[in-house]
């Protein structure tokens, strides 16, 4: 395909079309020169692009996502498998929905195309609830699958989005009032074992975490320099700088700073010079106490003049560069005057270094400065300071949608809270290594997820429940086809039972009768092999990962039913190293 634009036009901006009119000494209409001759036409072209249509479109797009879904559904339920993955030459065996998801990357490009879709539906549940991404895939699969029937049978694809839309939205609201709040450790080590992959021992660590650091903390998950796997729980609030010179350690065999009870100065501004903050330094040295200053830069002199006072023994000291970056520089400043119950002597507020006093100061329990961070503990006299600022930033998460910005403001609320939990995770050999690590990412985050919404029978329990709530909605809607969408959401809802009972080599149909006969509450254990109470034995999941599995399906099986037809690259043959010549070359 190519696309021609004559020279006469085109348009230039004034300041490009006045240096395009100086060529040669003479003046001339806008356009491109080469060798002194003028080209004519400008000339884009865009590679060669294949169209399917109606059916064939439909069923390419299908195909593909029958394969990604194959690859993924083995590894729900308790007895789920693995999956081998190799990828940039690393070899990684997983049992993340999301990650296999990911790597796949199909030949046929109309096929390809339905699995970049699905991808959207695991990487969309990730990125909202953490967990529920092979759940959520399933889901898409079986809609789309049974929509498909549906529109070759006649039905209209934009009613059955209608439909389903609808019937999400009632079954949602379902689903928040069959949620039960978190109750204790027990639920938090259950909803992180059975995410997982049913391993106890990460559940364990998840809830020990939870209990050190509560449930406005924050969990960190790294690489464990042995094969063992522990928690670390970091005290206070902890910036990423640390002190500006080995000159200011106080503790030789450990190489770090640390201060007792010390006043802590605050400013986002350069100390140019030392008269700036004598009558700090004097008052510090009245209090025999020592001086923690946060500031971004100082001076040669003031920095000479702290040194040799240090070294006299007049002054206990040490001096942190700003943490941060650009309005997150001064939110983080912000809240360790906040903590420290300082004034923020802030250079855009006019508020100098020149007039600060000594009340302006801040007090901290203990500051610990190592070569590349600082950690503050603060006093107890200001607890209801912190808590208070600690809500006017959970409303603030609250309102926002960015991901970037949600991490950031929960680091903050974590620091204010002085809950950081470092999990160390180990294994002996790497690759074992990767699976661990996101297991415990899925646990991490399925954990929050539930304490935020609650909690729900798992192994697909609670969806085979849902189908009572089908007949009530349908009676809700007038369009025959927006019943029909309400019926193919209602095939969906079974799947994930299916799948999990298939996996533990049971037969799914009878799995699903029998649940539908049970209380709401009652389930089929995969890992047992029983029905029973799955609230009781700990096989949960959390709400707001099933509402946003169904969801984001629901919205992704939509957008596949209506779609009539498919633009992709056309696949091209690779050339063959050696010519072909007739009758010579096969």
């Amino acid at each position: 395909m190519s696309v021609s634009f004559s020279s006469s036009s085109l348009f230039f901006p004034p300041k490009f079309a006045a240096a395009f009119s100086e060529l040669n000494g003479k003046q001339s209409s806008c356009g491109l020169w080469r060798n002194n001759e003028k080209l004519k036409r400008l000339v884009v072209r865009a590679g060669a692009k294949r169209i399917s249509f109606d059916r064939e479109c439909r069923e390419g797009l299908l195909s593909g996502i029958d394969k990604l879904a194959d690859a993924v559904s083995v590894t729900i339920g308790p007895k789920g498998r693995n999956v081998v993955l190799l990828e940039s030459g690393k070899l990684k065996v997983i049992n993340d929905g999301v990650t296999i998801a990911k790597a796949i990357e199909l030949s046929d490009t109309i096929e390809n195309a339905g699995a970049v879709l699905i991808q959207e539906v695991a990487t969309k549940t990730n990125d909202l609830a953490g967990d529920g991404t092979t759940t959520a895939i399933i889901f898409a699969r079986e809609m789309i699958k049974s929509g498909l029937l549906a529109v070759a049978f006649g039905a209209n694809p934009v009613s059955l989005k209608k439909g389903m839309e609808k019937t999400v939205k009632e079954l949602v609201k379902a689903l928040k009032k069959m949620s039960v709040p978190v109750n204790g450790m027990e639920d938090i080590k259950a909803v992180a074992s059975i995410a997982a992959g049913n391993d106890d021992f990460i559940g364990s660590l998840i809830a020990e975490a939870i209990k050190k650091i509560g449930p406005d903390g924050v969990i960190s998950i790294e690489s464990s320099s042995s094969s063992e796997t522990c928690v670390i729980v970091e005290e206070g609030m902890k910036i990423d700088k640390g002190y500006m010179s080995p000159q200011f350690i106080t503790n030789e065999n450990k190489s770090i700073v640390e201060f007792d009870d010390a006043r802590v100065l605050v400013t986002d501004q350069k100390i140019l010079s030392v008269r700036e903050i004598v009558p700090l330094l004097e008052k510090t040295t009245q209090l025999s106490r020592p001086l923690l200053i946060i500031a971004e830069d100082i001076a040669v002199e003031v920095f000479e003049t702290l040194m040799v006072n240090k070294m006299k023994g007049v002054l206990n000291v040490a001096v942190v560069r700003c943490p941060g970056v650009l309005e997150g520089k001064k939110s983080l400043l912000q809240d360790i005057a906040l903590m420290t119950g300082a004034d923020f002597l802030c250079g855009d507020m006019g508020l100098t270094l020149a007039g600060a006093t000594s009340d302006q100061l801040g007090i901290a329990r203990k500051v610990t400065i190592t070569h590349n961070s600082t950690t503050i503990v603060a006093d107890p006299s200001m607890g209801p300071e912190i808590e208070a600022r600690v809500l006017q930033i959970k409303k603030d998460l609250a309102e926002t949608e960015n991901k970037f910005r949600k991490e950031k403001l929960s680091e903050r609320i974590a620091k204010l809270c002085g809950g950081i939990a470092i999990i160390k995770v180990g294994a002996h050999t790497e690759i074992e290594l990767e699976d661990r690590k996101l297991r415990t990412e899925d646990a991490k985050l399925a954990t929050f997820s539930a304490m935020d919404e609650g909690i729900l029978p798992g192994g697909g329990a609670a969806f085979v429940h849902l189908l009572e709530q089908i007949p009530i909605i349908k009676e809700l809607l007038e369009d025959p086809d927006e019943r029909i969408g309400a019926d193919i959401v209602a095939m969906a809802l079974i799947a994930p039972a299916k799948s999990i009972a298939r996996n533990a080599g049971v037969d799914g149909t009878l799995v699903v009768e029998k649940i539908k006969a049970s209380e709401w509450q009652i389930g089929y254990n995969a890992m047992s092999g029983k029905y029973e109470d799955l609230l009781a034995v700990g096989v949960i999941d959390p709400c707001r990962v099933s509402r946003c599995a169904l969801q984001n399906a629901a919205s992704i099986a939509g957008i596949v039913l209506t779609t009539q037809a498919v633009l992709v690259e056309k696949t091209k043959k690779p050339e063959p190293l050696v010519p072909q010549v007739p009758g010579i070359t096969c």
